[in-house]
């Protein structure tokens, strides 16, 4: 394992190689308008109690294909760097960098028209045997470990009782790098511990449909190993680099225990749903308005 990939990981993942634009217009054709309603539970009391129902996921058989299929997407959200830019920063970088007080109003907007967040173990049961979800569903994700999203955006999601899925790339921990700073094991543990779930995003960001021989302890097990030792939980959700998944890698997750996979706009395995749910990034070209108008057009 080459050990110099991290000086310039930050960057990598800002250009299109990492996170395909095509991910900013949402699917077109049957994957972005799927018949069947979300079901709805009746929300009362405070926030955090309504959106972040605790979900017993161990006796939850899976559902064919066809009947996950079938289920309305529910919107998810991928965040990279939550900071103002900089004159260093291009224009395709920008795309995945939001700035503080645009952040901010998204997050704001989203809850003033009425959103509740939803953590993975609700998306779980809901796709498999349509539970109940809170009215308008969101999910949260932020990728690479990225030491804003400690500082900035689980804050900020806090103030409107909101939770996040954060998807950690192990070879950065505890890194200051040349154009971000990371999060250190307690800050990682710190989010789960509130409520927050945490995930996988290999070691150091290799492209997933590449893997082979030795490929898959490094990047698949040691993380893991080490995400579990940090959380003291399993890790059962998985988030592809770049996106970018193959059919052929979708057992080597199952056999690991993982649950579901996250990639981006692209349409859905017709064959292994759950290990290929979409996302879309949020740009930090998008106004609040912006989003919300992604957000319904896309899924």
């Amino acid at each position: 394992m080459k050990h110099h990939f991290l000086p310039f990981m930050a960057a990598a993942v800002f250009f299109a190689a990492g996170c395909q634009s095509k991910s900013q217009t949402g699917a077109t054709g049957s994957d972005a308008k799927d018949s069947t309603a979300i079901a709805v539970a009746e929300t009362t009391g405070t926030p955090e109690k309504d959106q972040h129902t605790q979900v017993d996921v161990s006796k939850i058989n899976v559902a064919d294909a066809k009947t996950i299929l079938a289920r309305k997407q529910v919107p998810i959200l991928c965040y990279h760097q939550i900071r103002n830019w900089k004159p260093t920063d291009g224009k395709v970088g920008k795309d995945y960098i939001v700035e503080i007080q645009n952040f901010k109003d998204q997050v704001k907007m989203l809850a003033d028209s009425g959103y509740h967040s939803i953590l993975p173990d609700q998306l779980y049961a809901y796709l498999n045997t349509g539970a109940a979800l809170p009215s308008k569903p969101i999910m949260f994700t932020f990728d690479d470990t990225d030491m804003d999203q400690f500082t900035i955006a689980a804050p900020t999601l806090k103030k409107y009782g909101y939770k996040a899925v954060y998807f950690i790339m192990t070879v950065s921990i505890g890194k200051k790098g040349k154009f971000v700073d990371y999060m250190s094991k307690e800050q990682i543990k710190q989010l789960s511990d509130e409520g927050n779930v945490i995930g996988s995003h290999t070691y150091d960001h290799k492209n997933f449909k590449k893997y082979q021989g030795k490929d898959w302890e490094e990047q698949l097990d040691k993380p893991t190993k080490k995400l579990e030792e940090i959380t003291g939980k399993k890790m059962t959700e998985f988030a592809y680099p770049f996106g970018l998944w193959n059919a052929e890698g979708i057992p080597e997750l199952k056999k690991r225990g993982f649950r579901m996979a996250f990639s981006l706009a692209d349409k859905r395995d017709q064959n292994d749903p759950l290990f290929t749910v979409r996302r879309i990034i949020a740009s930090g070209y998008w106004s609040p308005k912006t989003l919300h108008n992604s957000i319904v057009r896309s899924f």
